[in-house]
């Protein structure tokens, strides 16, 4: 059976974490995972979270299977915290199942634009997340790409994008970042989603958007903004959301794939076509993870608290933004890194080539992906000076 195979080379970032964790250097760092960190380099448990768990040991009384949607109170809270009080919640124009993360939100919601369209494509950004390509050619879907990062000038290539978007025909997918873009940190401004909507509703694709961040760019309100402008624009359109971040449950595997149909009817039918999908994948999602959320979500204090928490874990990465920023200055690094500053959430590109990354990891055990992206949250006080020290070096 197996001996045709060929082995596979390891994901880039988790062959990097290897290489770290055999690495010997006493000041080594690792710029790969996407987690955040403190500054001591450790991911915390929310003391939200800690609460809302004891509530929960207090409170389960069974481990029975619960179903394939999941849990309604979670899936119901989580609409509210992704959409807000919006008409198509008032409508009850919404479903939304529970999902293992929003890799998962994201599988099902490939495997459900195949269901509707056999031989689909999905547009993605140029760059996305690494996982997107494999996660939707897996569900059957072709995967085409539409400029976004002008890595030249450390932007948005928003002109491209929109040439781009204007001949993507009618009824292929594209998905969207909904803030704290990754790899590139660089977000969509207000005015660019209004133009982003207004062509998905002109011409007829279908909007499918990617919210793992929420509350790690601006705030939990403001970076959905998007998601709700899109949501009051086109009238049908597909939510994948996670709360690995947000809530610090990445282990727990906890997400949403929220559907907007153009009716309460047309919902039901998206939700009766949804299931079967769910059961023949995973049949039934996690339920530890969107206890917990629904628990905050469920209690004033237990929420103010959480809010609390996601602006500190946003303070610090912004702060080591401008951080990292004054101290290349420091260094004499005297090309212009302002940009860092500008971009949102745990991600950006550093903009330097192959060369450099390999010297940085061969000369000084600091480890980043080719592409020179490098996650904002692992950088701290106690290491920020040594990387900037060694950039300004490879430089």
């Amino acid at each position: 059976m197996f001996s045709q195979l060929e082995p596979h080379p390891a994901d880039p970032i988790l062959g990097l974490t290897v290489k770290f964790k055999a690495d010997s250097h006493p000041e080594k760092i690792n710029l790969g995972p996407g987690v955040y960190q403190d500054d001591a380099g450790h991911t915390p448990i929310l003391d939200c979270v800690k609460a809302a768990e004891q509530l929960r040991v207090d409170k389960e009384t069974t481990k029975a299977y619960i179903n394939s949607a999941g849990s309604s109170l979670f899936n119901d809270r989580i609409a509210a915290l992704n959409l807000g009080d919006h008409r198509v919640i008032r409508e009850n124009r919404v479903r939304t199942i529970s999902t293992p993360g929003g890799t998962g939100a994201l599988r099902i919601a490939g495997e459900l634009i195949r269901t509707c369209k056999s031989g689909g494509t999905i547009w993605v950004s140029d760059p996305t997340w690494a996982n997107h390509q494999g996660v939707f050619t897996a569900a059957g879907l072709t995967v085409k790409t539409y400029p976004y990062y002008d890595y030249e000038n450390k932007c948005l290539d928003f002109t491209a994008m929109v040439e781009a978007l204007k001949q993507v025909p009618a009824d292929d997918a594209v998905l969207l970042h909904a803030c704290c873009h990754n790899p590139s940190g660089m977000d969509l401004s207000q005015e660019q989603w209004q133009e982003i909507a207004e062509l998905a509703r002109d011409i007829g694709f279908f909007p499918v958007v990617d919210m793992a961040y929420q509350g790690f760019g601006e705030g939990l309100e403001e970076d959905a903004y998007g998601v709700r402008l899109m949501a009051d624009t086109v009238d049908e359109m597909i939510l994948c959301s996670s709360c690995s971040k947000n809530f610090g449950l990445y282990r727990e595997r906890i997400g949403a794939c929220t559907v907007i149909g153009e009716s309460a009817a047309t919902a039901d039918i998206i939700n009766s076509v949804l299931l079967p999908i769910v059961r023949v994948n995973y049949s039934m999602p996690p339920a530890h993870g969107a206890a917990i959320v629904e628990t905050i979500l469920g209690s004033g204090e237990l929420t103010a608290q959480w809010h609390g928490e996601v602006k500190n874990m946003r303070d610090r990465i912004n702060g080591m933004r401008q951080l990292l920023v004054d101290k290349l200055i420091a260094n004499g690094v005297t090309r212009d890194f302002s940009f860092i500053t500008a971009q949102k959430g745990m991600f950006s590109f550093l903009g330097i080539d192959r060369e450099q990354v390999q010297r940085l990891q061969d000369e000084f055990s600091i480890y980043i992906v080719g592409s020179s992206r490098i996650s904002i949250a692992a950088i701290a006080p106690d290491n920020v000076d040594y990387l900037a020290q060694s950039i300004a070096k490879v430089l």
